[in-house]
């Protein structure tokens, strides 16, 4: 499945015209043959815009929610966006899924907060596997900082995924994290991995770019600058069944040993 990162931190506090640069990236996208399109964290809304956090978020099922599934169908591919869940007082770091037809696939709320930032403006969500069939493939979503943890993406692996798509807003001096621990956490989960970050400053924050699509051989099938930027590359279901094929990790394991880990 060609798949299209939009590395943009779009225009804060401006979800109006963010969902215009979605539109027109996803046009982009599709007549570069992409069957799904993800954005970067909080890219409805901006992500270091305080309080305002609260008051713009929407829920699952929402004008946002209606707006992308309209792109979606308009230019006929998938799109997973990142946008700030309102669930009764409770808002969620979220990404949600929406196929070709306008369907809502899958909405996951990220489980692993970064920073007193977040730990003040979101409430963690509780489900760490979040999957939906797309493409002939099996699509999980975590967002950002949960990637950082390997637990996380082997919980994907384990449950089946083949591209786990990473909202991310990950910022100097981290940029290790694209470089290189990315295209590793995909080598050893055999899995594609979609990491799609933000770029240029806001508040304090400078983001670091470097969006990866990297592969299960752990080599980069796309990889941004550092500038707002569409990458597009394939996720190929015959290359991850070799690869799994020759790197037998999963079947590897021995989880008996593990209960220390616990």
């Amino acid at each position: 499945m060609r798949t299209a990162l939009l590395q943009s931190s779009g225009l804060p506090g401006r979800a109006a015209e963010n969902l215009e640069v979605l539109d027109a990236a996803a046009g982009r996208a599709a007549a570069a043959g992409a069957g799904l399109l993800a954005t970067s964290e909080m890219f409805v809304t901006g992500y270091a815009i305080g309080d305002d956090i609260g008051r713009l978020a929407q829920p699952a099922d929402g004008d946002w929610a209606h707006t992308v599934a309209q792109t979606a169908v308009r230019h006929g591919l998938a799109i997973a966006y990142s946008y700030p869940e309102r669930d009764g007082e409770a808002v969620h770091n979220s990404v949600q899924l929406i196929s070709a037809d306008g369907t809502r696939l899958a909405n996951y709320r990220k489980t692993h907060l970064y920073g007193g930032f977040e730990c003040e403006q979101f409430t963690p969500g509780e489900q760490p596997v979040v999957q939906a069939e797309l493409g002939g493939l099996t699509v999980g979503l975590v967002v950002c900082y949960d990637v950082e943890f390997p637990e996380t993406v082997r919980a994907h692996a384990l449950a089946g995924t083949d591209l786990l798509v990473v909202p991310t807003a990950l910022m100097h001096p981290f940029q290790f994290v694209a470089e290189a621990l990315v295209p590793v956490r995909a080598f050893e989960n055999q899995l594609y991995i979609a990491y799609v970050n933000r770029v240029g400053t806001e508040a304090e924050f400078e983001f670091a770019g470097l969006s990866v699509l990297a592969g299960p051989d752990g080599v980069a099938r796309a990889r941004a600058g550092r500038t707002e930027e569409l990458v597009v590359a394939d996720a190929d279901p015959a290359l991850l069944a070799a690869s799994r094929e020759t790197n037998p990790y999963l079947k590897s394991r021995r989880p008996g040993l593990y209960g220390s880990l616990l």
